[in-house]
């Protein structure tokens, strides 16, 4: 059966009574345009009153396990259903596309959606880019519940406002996007230097240093000046991950950043555990067996502190105050950029939080990664509805009574989940902005 756009049926017109499991086979051809399809598990009110039931690649299934998405690519997914398990609360789903980046939905080719009953296509929606304007963000079909009976419409209705007009339409609430910043300058000849360095001994490293370049261009940093520190987490549930050599290959990585950010080839590295500690600087002269190394002096310990770590950091680079309260703005001009990598929670909360309240009063900024389950998305819009380990890093993204917004934080299953490429766009998702508002508070030059 073919429906056309705007149509509306019962759906046991086209799936048998007896058949509550089937399958919505969703694709968009386009021009290297690239999307996020979900499906909204909505309230009587039209709401996503249950942050769960919203279901995308993130998040892909509910709890109920009624919906589901299988094995997502760009531009396609199967959402697979089962409606007899589908709690009474939920009252229509709604599967969804949203366009990343400045395109509209007059810029792909074309579309279809079809109804599948084990592997067989038993009605389809098709559409086209005639069929609308604008719109960044799409309703693609619906299914809902009318007099006890579950009904579909190709729906096929657009939001010029893109993935936020949508997301706002369910009734959430979204973040605004900041301004591009200014950036600032660095010695040209100094950096030709470091390269040539990098060339001849650390190739690797400049390969590396070329693809967070991308990512710097990308957001107006490509001549932006920092200084870099990591922060490792070195207690026990971390062993694997440094004994498969993914924190020796991940640290490289951020040297390399280090590298289009400064001309020393060097960055400060912290450890923390129960307790913190300093080891020497990874460079270009020491860094392919640095981290071995390090943890052959400083062994895996048994709890995790972020709040003495972030103090530490603080009084390295900031001592006058000795890593505690500060009241008023620092003013530098090189900011610090903290990566800090952690596994697990904080048995030190409350100090973390003083810590970071304290500290967006001095030019520097945490870009904190979970390595477990957290709310990872390429769209942070999406992000916000998915589940997590890491509540209390997610807090402190959003801890008030700070100047300004100083940090960030982003999830990965394994240090090596995300291309080169992809690791340094997220690294940079709010450092720029940072940057924008540590200069207009004073906190840079």
């Amino acid at each position: 059966m073919q429906i056309q756009k705007g149509q509306r049926l019962k759906l046991e017109d086209i799936i048998p009574h007896n058949h509550s499991n089937f399958t919505l086979q969703c694709q968009l051809n386009t021009k290297g345009i690239s999307l996020d399809l979900a499906c909204f598990g909505l309230d009587a009110a039209g709401l996503l009153s249950d942050d769960r039931y919203m279901t995308f690649f993130n998040q892909p299934t509910t709890p109920c396990g009624s919906v589901s998405l299988q094995d997502p690519v760009d531009n396609k997914a199967v959402f697979k259903f089962n409606l007899a398990t589908l709690p009474e609360r939920i009252e229509r789903l709604v599967i969804t596309a949203a366009i990343e980046g400045e395109a509209t939905m007059q810029d792909i080719i074309d579309g279809q959606v079809n109804w599948q009953i084990q592997g067989h296509t038993v009605a389809s929606f098709s559409f086209t880019r005639s069929d609308f304007q604008q719109e960044r963000a799409v309703l693609l079909v619906e299914l809902y519940r009318k007099t006890k009976l579950w009904r579909l419409s190709a729906t096929a209705q657009g939001f010029n406002g893109g993935l936020a007009a949508l997301v706002k339409h369910f009734g959430a609430s979204v973040a605004e996007e900041s301004a591009p910043i200014t950036p600032t300058p660095v010695s040209p000849s100094t950096q030709i230097l470091l390269e040539k360095r990098l060339a001849t001994e650390a190739p690797q490293l400049l390969s590396l240093a070329k693809k967070s370049a991308i990512s710097l261009a990308k957001v107006g940093l490509e001549s932006h000046r920092a200084k870099v520190c990591l922060c490792l987490d070195i207690s026990g549930s971390m062993q694997r991950l440094y004994r498969e050599g993914l924190i020796q290959a991940f640290a490289e990585r951020i040297l390399a950043l280090s590298c289009r950010f400064d001309d020393d080839g060097a960055i400060d590295v912290f450890l923390f555990g129960k307790q913190v500690h300093q080891p020497t600087p990874m460079g270009i002269d020491n860094y392919a067996s640095y981290i071995a190394q390090t943890i052959q002096l400083y062994p895996l310990e048994g709890d995790t502190r972020y709040g003495r770590a972030m103090q530490a950091i603080r009084q390295h680079y900031f001592p006058d105050t000795a890593g505690n309260e500060r009241k008023t703005p620092l003013q530098a001009s090189l900011p610090i950029y903290v990566m800090f990598v952690t596994d697990g929670g904080t048995s030190d909360q409350s100090l973390t939080e003083k810590q970071l309240r304290w500290s967006s009063y001095e030019p520097i900024f945490w870009q904190f990664m979970g390595i477990g389950k957290g709310r990872k998305s390429r769209s942070k819009l999406l992000a916000a509805f998915a589940d997590s380990d890491f509540p209390f890093l997610e807090k402190l993204d959003e801890l008030p009574k700070r100047l300004i917004d100083n940090a960030d934080f982003f999830a990965v299953q394994t240090p090596n989940e995300h291309s080169d490429e992809a690791l340094y766009d997220l690294m940079m998702s709010e450092y720029p902005a940072w940057v924008k508002l540590a200069k207009q508070q004073g906190l840079l030059r």
